[in-house]
């Protein structure tokens, strides 16, 4: 059996040994992997133009609405930068069960949605949080302006890190689907 575990392997060695010409080119073309041209990386090698540092209280707001499907749609105001990258997330509380969604600010606002199953929310207890990841992260617009560890960050959202990557956004809503429709609760 040891053997035929040499032969496999000398085998083995010749085919990947003779897959050359024996010859090596060096005509100055791009390095190849596997026969096949690799493009060359891109790197942002241009920093962000310089902005004006965010010095602005976050402020960020949301409106909910149940669609005709009955699952939740998230608009949201904000005056962060645009570009800034955002998760949103509807848990239901009864449950634990919940959605997320990235989303991009434009233009001061953000939507996000639908959230739930395609038969529709159940009625119960829900919340709504709105966190913005780590500025570095971030586009480099926007961490021009957030500063790399979004030390540029005020209000009453914002808050730091367990691990050390700076300030960053968390903001939570509570609200109730009932027959009627979404209620906002304090």
């Amino acid at each position: 059996m040891k053997g035929w575990r040499r032969v496999m392997v000398g085998i083995m060695l010749s085919l990947l040994a003779g897959c050359g010409n024996g010859e090596e080119q060096d005509d100055g073309s791009a390095e190849r992997l596997g026969g096949v041209a690799q493009p060359e990386e891109e790197h942002d090698t241009e920093p962000a133009p310089e902005q004006e540092p965010f010095d602005q209280e976050v402020a960020l707001g949301v409106s909910v609405r149940l669609d005709e499907t009955s699952r939740l749609r998230v608009e949201g105001t904000t005056n962060l930068p645009p570009g800034t990258r955002l998760r949103v997330m509807a848990q239901r509380d009864a449950s634990g069960v919940s959605w997320r969604e990235s989303v991009v600010v434009e233009e001061g606002g953000f939507a996000a949605g639908p959230f739930g199953p395609g038969s529709g929310l159940p009625e119960g207890a829900y919340r709504i949080r709105v966190t913005m990841p780590p500025a570095s992260v971030q586009p480099a617009s926007v961490q021009s302006r957030l500063g790399r560890q979004g030390e540029h960050l005020s209000g009453p959202f914002v808050v730091s890190t367990q691990h050390g990557q700076g300030q960053v956004i968390e903001a939570q809503w509570s609200l109730r689907i009932e027959p009627g429709g979404v209620q906002m609760t304090p």
